[in-house]
């Protein structure tokens, strides 16, 4: 089975939990194995999802949101 990495830039997160928040929902989307976030505190955060499927933008978009964040850019 092949992986899918996207890259999303997020603003507005401040610490670990933050990034917690933020991995936790998009970790609930279907496919996602990993979600890793490079913080860069009250900067744009790099999240990096590896998935088994192709993830559309507005689902990450709407898990990021969830946590209470903003995807800035996307990239494949």
């Amino acid at each position: 089975m092949s992986t899918t990495s996207t890259t999303v830039s997020v603003s507005g997160m401040t610490c670990g939990h933050c990034a917690s928040s933020v991995s936790e929902e998009l970790e609930s989307l279907a496919g996602v194995e990993t979600v890793d976030v490079d913080l860069n505190a009250g900067g744009i955060s790099t999240v990096t999802i590896t998935s088994s499927q192709e993830l559309s933008p507005s689902e990450i978009g709407e898990a990021v949101a969830e946590a209470g964040y903003m995807v800035v850019s996307n990239e494949a």
